[in-house]
């Protein structure tokens, strides 16, 4: 073995060529030549020994070497000046010296973020701090289906992972998961950065548990938003046309109604432009597991089933999950008092089905949500009420929906809302993959884990990390110069972030006491409906039964402890449905459309109003 010194190694000396001019120098006299060249070589050791005792007497050097390289070449923009960077890496540097040489496996569902994580900061982590991470990328069910498998087994699969915040009422009651307000405080002091700077992500409040504490870190965020052809709205004639059939402006709906006037208007009234067939939704509704997300990702709350509440509805959450005064499950049926089968839950799933089969692009009935991704790109759909910003880098690409200038056609905005909304909910969804360690990980993988964890999210990396991906964590990175100068070419996602209205969109809350458990009843019960196998009252009065049942499997089980779900007594739904609050019982699902301009509706967000 050999070991190299700025690229030269032992090995690669031509003996030859090294003592030609000793050679020369000597006359020829073998003896002395032989000497010096000994000589010579004892003095090449030499120096190669004394140049790797620099090495390795002095490791931070040639690691800070590596992070001013990345730095420079890498880490640009940031909202620290270089020096700050490169002082939050010569902490990375010194905390990681203990791991120096340790292999760490982490894991993620694959979207562009993790994709810059895996192959581009995994690399620059490694070069500086000496920790090699194994960096896998799956689908999010299987995330979800890994984390189960080491909760039960006790066996170590992953050092870290990126799981969504929607799992924080699993975490918090189970007690599989290091609360990471401890852990920071506590055994992972000394490798916790100190400008890692808590209160600087805007989604803290998603990862903490109903006890205060936060078990997950932020590491990418997106939000589910209103996506629609600006254009296209704002076109003279269509607005004529529409303010004459509907008899109010055409805009940003503000409420279901509006959303389904616009609907019908693009696909019944206006049918094509430039010869092309154009839809007014797009939406998919195969029966898979990813029909479920498209409910539980706060479909419900936005046509207004839960009650009021940020960033979750209490006492009753957006999957109809009741829970009392001490944050403990008591039921999904309105007859404990949930709202999973309720007026508005029905509501919801029956305004999902008609505007699919009636205003959506044929064949949006057999997609699921991977196979109708590319259906906005092709420039025939003006709006969709259920659009994930994480997509917002593929649809800013050249091509039917961009202008020739780079800047987009469409524009995103807030979700419109159903009857049953009230001011004070929360209006749409937002994912939060954030990162999650197991108790039954070795404290020493779960600490260079952890590094590699906050070096994802420092502030050195986060802002560059959030120009690739689009998923931004950082309030300060969402903030800085360099977002502004984008902002018109992102369609509004860099207003709605810096907007007070960003907290109206949360991800799955704390009611939810076992994500996996209960998520899989959704799209199982829901596709049914869609499939017209059963009616739509009949999916919903199944779903919160079959929810009401685990719950109840739960609290037998004891595995929650206190923290578990204890079931209200069934009553007659009137009792709960005559109180204030959810469940709620009917109201006129039909109100007059309202829409809002959308430049104005911007505005307001410039000058931080809601709107």
């Amino acid at each position: 073995m050999s070991f190299g010194v700025n690229g030269l190694h032992a090995g690669d000396v031509d003996r030859d060529k090294s003592t030609q001019p000793l050679k020369a120098y000597i006359g020829g006299d073998p003896m002395l030549g032989r000497m010096l060249k000994r000589r010579t070589w004892m003095m090449c050791i030499a120096g190669v020994v004394a140049a790797l005792f620099v090495f390795f007497a002095n490791p931070v050097s040639a690691d800070m070497a590596a992070a001013k390289k990345w730095v420079e070449k890498e880490f640009q923009p940031s909202t620290l000046s270089k020096a700050e960077q490169l002082k939050e890496m010569e902490w990375f540097i010194k905390a990681a010296k203990p791991f120096k040489g340790m292999h760490v496996k982490v894991v993620s569902e694959t979207i562009p973020t993790h994709e810059y994580e895996a192959k581009v900061l995994a690399k620059a982590f490694e070069e500086i701090t000496g920790i090699k991470v194994a960096f896998d990328l799956i689908q999010e069910g299987d995330v979800i289906e890994k984390l189960q498998t080491q909760w039960a087994s006790g066996k170590n699969i992953y050092d870290g992972w990126i799981n969504d915040s929607d799992l924080i009422g699993t975490h918090s009651r189970y007690g599989y998961v290091v609360p990471l307000s401890d852990f920071m405080k506590g055994e992972g002091k000394d490798v916790t950065l100190p400008t890692l700077d808590v209160d600087d992500f805007m989604g803290k409040s998603f990862t903490t548990g109903p006890d205060g504490k936060m078990y997950q870190l932020p590491d990418q965020q997106f939000a589910n938003l209103y996506w629609f052809r600006y254009d296209w709205f704002n076109r003279a004639d269509f607005k004529k046309k529409f303010k004459k059939i509907y008899g109010y402006e055409l805009g940003v709906p503000v409420n279901w109604s509006a959303y389904e006037d616009i609907a019908e208007f693009f696909s019944e009234t206006i049918q094509e432009i430039d010869g092309k067939a154009i839809y007014g939704h797009a939406d998919y509704g195969k029966k898979a597991p990813d029909l479920g997300w498209r409910f539980t990702d706060a479909w419900l709350s936005m046509a207004g089933a839960g009650d009021k509440g940020i960033p979750n509805g209490k006492p009753v959450d957006e999957w109809g999950i009741r829970v009392d005064k001490n944050n403990r499950p008591v039921g999904a049926s309105v007859a404990r008092g949930g709202a999973a089968n309720g007026p508005a839950a029905k509501y919801s799933l029956r305004k999902y089905m008609e505007w699919l089969r009636k205003y959506a692009p044929p064949g949006s009935l057999g997609m699921d949500f991977y196979t109708s991704l590319p259906v906005l790109a092709k420039g025939n759909v003006a709006q969709q009420i259920f659009w994930y910003t994480a997509f917002v880098p593929t649809m800013v690409a050249p091509g039917p929906t961009v202008n020739a200038d780079g800047t987009p056609k469409w524009r995103m905005a807030p979700s419109p809302h159903g009857p049953y909304w009230e001011e004070g909910m929360k209006l749409g969804y937002q994912d939060c993959g954030s990162w999650t360690f197991m108790k039954s990980t070795p404290l020493k993988n779960r600490k260079a884990a952890w590094l590699f964890a906050q070096f994802c999210v420092a502030k050195t990396t986060s802002l560059k990390k959030a120009h690739v991906g689009l998923t931004p964590i950082r309030d300060s990175d969402m903030r800085h110069q360099s977002f502004t100068d984008r902002a018109p070419k992102l369609g509004g996602l860099v207003e709605f972030y810096r907007s007070p209205a960003r907290v109206a969109w949360t991800p799955t809350g704390t009611n939810v006491p076992d994500y996996p458990k209960l998520a899989q009843l959704w799209w199982q019960n829901i596709g049914e409906a869609v499939a017209g196998e059963v009616t739509v009252s009949t999916a919903m009065n199944n779903l919160a039964k079959e929810q009401d049942k685990v719950l109840a499997r739960i609290a037998r089980a004891g595995v929650q402890g206190k923290l578990g779900p204890k079931l209200n007594k069934e009553r007659d739904e009137s009792y709960w449905l005559n109180k204030p609050g959810s469940p709620k019982a009917k109201v006129n699902e039909k109100p007059q459309g309202e829409t809002v301009n959308y430049d104005d509706l911007i505005k307001a967000w410039r000058e931080g109003r809601v709107k």
